[in-house]
């Protein structure tokens, strides 16, 4: 057993000084099976620490139904970074932000239509109770009072950029204490005074988040706390994509600059991010200041470890700074070369129109109801009705989708609709016997940050159709929810080697491998969708940028043959991809 203590203006352990020099990496974001490897690279670079978020939607995917085996072995991550010589700082509050969907909380929270997040509404605080009795106990056997490596918690997320209200908190914290968490608790939030007067708790360490100004940034923490260690919870020594954008690059030099004016004022610091790693499957967040921006798969970062877990330029000029502060371990593991299988040919398809049965049931409903009333909680759905006609030029306006719909009539693409672009219909002539309208919606991710966080999904309002003035409201509905968790159940047929233009479909192909190992798959040709190797889902690929490769982790591979499969929304001009050695991020 060990203590971990504040003492005047820092950290002791075991009674002897300690500094907290930390790196950020997410085990949801990284296959387990490199977990070892990135964090001996942590350790290598002479960090003492690793910090991590605790994502609640990955360990409660449905309400009662907790996972912790593997990439959500929280467990197995601590305690191995404890073999290594590592300390860890647990960030297990309810919300994380961290640009992952919802920002951790778990999508069934939306069920509920008078559900209200992160403050003491009681319905709210039950589930957060609920979840605490399930992950702390687990939690209570890695504190370093119970021999383990964890050294610090977090109560709550910047919150003061959200919210004030301090009887959350105030619970927040009394349920980790009860739960036996008897190590240091800590809030972190931004320099302003309404995110410190908001987010702090009397008698808990408050930290900071910033990227740049440590100086002002701790001067302003002193006129809230005069005494008590001086702590950069998250040092932004990079930053994240939307798609659209342009990919960020922050250069080491004003990094290294920061972090020694980190390091000279005594204070304690922890990278955001050391090591990024990747958004899987449907994980990604989104982000809506001005508009609505989902995120991009990659989650590299611009770390000091990229998102395959190469050192980059940025690593070494770190390591070279943290050597004037503390002494140095060995220098990191080798990472072995990238591989490139070349082209695959995608011969395989099958329309999402004749898969529909494969992929599950249907429900009838009198209105389009959300995918959170349905029990889903990522991927696409799928909403169908009868249209009346004849209607020339009929305005078929989607009130509310999130995020974005392809619309067809009898089977016919008729245009899409973006909640971020301003038009909210398409336009089609509908015949003299009517028609059946059918809407495909893609979850794009749920808002992380901000006062929008409440972020149902599929069409939220209704659907209207009519011309100019005149609209009216279509009901009677059959819905299909199309997770897309498990594609087993799809029939693939030999392609007939012509393009497919805008019509939904998976496409298959299989390359071998005569030794696994990490690669990147290109997709020239292709628009839009999502890409899965071996039934792992990769995560979301689109032309738009500026992400051009999907990362594809050895370990997902096996010798011998593998298969990939796209589920592509707009249809392809080369029904090929490639899988090369290199990655492309913008």
């Amino acid at each position: 057993m060990a203590t971990f203590a504040i003492q005047g203006d820092g950290f002791v352990y075991n009674g002897e000084p300690m500094r907290i020099i930390s790196g950020a990496m997410h085990y949801f974001r990284i296959v387990p099976e490199y977990w070892e490897d990135r964090l001996r690279k942590l350790r290598a670079c002479g960090f003492n620490t690793v910090e991590t978020y605790v994502a609640w939607n990955l360990h409660e995917p449905k309400e009662g139904d907790f996972r912790f085996e593997g990439i959500a072995d929280l467990e197995r991550f601590v305690r191995l970074a404890g073999e290594l010589g590592l300390h860890v700082i647990l960030r297990p509050s309810p919300y994380i932000c961290a640009e992952w969907e919802f920002g951790g909380l778990p999508s069934w929270l939306l069920a509920e239509p008078d559900m209200r997040l992160r403050c003491s509404h009681p319905v709210y605080l039950a589930k957060v109770k609920a979840y605490y009795d399930e992950l702390l106990p687990r939690l209570k056997p890695l504190l370093c009072t119970s021999g383990g490596p964890v050294i610090a918690l977090q109560i709550e997320n910047e919150y003061g950029s959200y919210g004030n209200d301090k009887n959350y908190l105030k619970f927040l914290k009394s349920e980790l204490e009860s739960g036996g968490m008897d190590v240091p608790l800590f809030t972190s939030d931004g320099s302003e005074d309404y995110m410190l007067q908001g987010g702090t708790v009397p008698g808990v360490l408050a930290t900071l988040n910033f990227g740049s100004k440590p100086e002002q940034a701790f001067a302003k923490l002193r006129a809230y706390r005069p005494e008590g260690p001086l702590v950069c919870m998250e040092y932004w020594n990079g930053w994240f994509d939307h798609w659209g954008d342009e990919h960020h690059v922050r250069g080491f030099a004003d990094v290294v600059d920061v972090l020694d004016r980190i390091l000279a004022a005594g204070a304690s610091v922890n990278f955001y991010m050391f090591h990024g790693g990747t958004n899987f499957g449907f994980y990604n967040g989104a982000n809506h200041i001005e508009h609505y921006e989902p995120t991009v798969t990659s989650y590299d970062y611009n770390a000091l470890l990229s998102e395959s877990g190469e050192p980059t330029d940025k690593y070494w000029a770190i390591r070279k700074v943290i050597g004037r502060y503390a002494e140095l371990p060995e220098m990191p593991p080798a990472t072995p070369a990238k591989r490139s299988y070349g082209t695959v040919r995608m011969a395989e398809r099958v329309s999402l129109f004749d898969a529909f049965e494969s992929l599950g049931g249907a429900v009838e409903s009198v209105v389009p109801e959300t995918m959170e009333r349905l029990g889903q909680d990522y991927g696409f759905i799928w909403y169908e009705t009868d249209i009346s006609g004849p209607q020339t030029d009929c305005e078929i306006m989607l009130q509310e989708v999130r995020d974005r719909a392809n619309v067809y009539v009898d089977g016919a693409y008729c245009g899409t609709v973006e909640r971020w672009s301003g038009e909210d219909s398409v336009k089609a002539d509908i015949p003299a016997g009517g028609a059946k309208l059918g809407i495909l919606v893609e979850n794009m991710g749920r808002i992380n940050y901000g006062a929008k966080l409440r972020d149902p999904k599929g069409i939220t309002e209704g659907v209207k159709a009519g011309a100019k003035l005149y609209h009216q409201f279509l009901f009677g509905w059959t819905i299909r929810c199309l997770p897309l968790d498990n594609l087993s159940g799809l029939r693939f047929a030999p392609g007939d080697g012509e393009p497919q233009a805008e019509e939904p479909a998976f496409y298959r192909g299989f390359f071998e491998a005569d030794a696994a190992g990490d690669t990147f798959l290109k997709l020239d040709g292709w628009k839009k969708g999502v890409a899965f190797v071996n039934g792992f889902n990769l995560g979301r690929y689109w032309e738009k940028g500026p992400q051009k490769t999907l990362y594809v982790p050895g370990p997902l591979l096996r010798k011998g043959t593998n298969e990939l499969v796209l589920f592509e929304l707009h249809g392809t001009s080369s029904p090929l991809a490639k899988l090369q050695d290199t990655a492309e991020l913008g």
